[in-house]
């Protein structure tokens, strides 16, 4: 067989094996971008599940404090209102308004804040100083929710009780602490997310 022939031959099967299969840079390429494409779609449902347990987060909490800050049930006493049942009256109470208003302005701060980021893609801080900001915040508010809900229980149960209190004051009460725990419910779910991505990043 002359080398002319040989060369033909080989060219034609060089060409039939490249029309057979993809080129070999997109073949070395796909290995590398899936797991890149996945990580980035897991991130963003991620992110999109922490807006909406904060939004849920912030609608509890701001539900809680607007309910005991109205808690201001008098009763009338020679034609004198007399506000004996006032959640002032108690550092329960007090106190659960307190982390409701906290959690309310942090809840939507950071709503506010992931809807601009997922709206826009500019990023506040580095992603491992926004996961560290997010799991820190979360896990200081939940504690601080169920800290404060729990406080006001053995208060509005000892005013059952004893019936010192009125029963509208401390259904009230109830609905407040209520609300309290399931905003604890949804920012400690922001929390475990928080803690997820956190350990994600400073895992690879």
């Amino acid at each position: 067989m002359s080398p002319t022939k040989e060369m033909g031959d080989s060219q034609d099967n060089t060409t039939k094996n490249q029309e057979g299969r993809a080129p070999a840079y997109i073949e070395n390429q796909s290995p590398v971008f899936t797991p890149i494409v996945q990580r980035s779609r897991r991130e963003g449902l991620l992110k999109k599940s922490q807006v909406v347990l904060r939004t849920i987060g912030f609608v509890f909490s701001f539900l809680s404090f607007v309910i005991m800050a109205s808690n201001r049930h008098g009763i009338t006493t020679d034609g004198v209102l007399d506000y004996s049942n006032n959640f002032n009256d108690y550092d329960a109470y007090r106190y659960l308004l307190a982390i409701g208003v906290i959690s309310t302005v942090y809840t939507i701060f950071q709503v506010v804040r992931q809807s601009i980021e997922l709206g826009t893609g500019k990023l506040m801080l580095s992603h491992q100083g926004l996961n560290l900001m997010d799991f820190i915040g979360d896990q200081i508010v939940a504690y601080l929710l169920i800290s404060a809900a729990s406080t006001a229980v053995p208060t509005t149960n000892n005013g059952r009780n004893s019936g010192v209190l009125l029963s509208s004051f401390t259904n009230s009460s109830a609905a407040s602490i209520s609300m309290g725990f399931m905003a604890f419910l949804a920012v400690a779910l922001s929390a475990l997310i928080s803690g997820y991505r956190l350990s994600i990043q400073t895992s690879i």
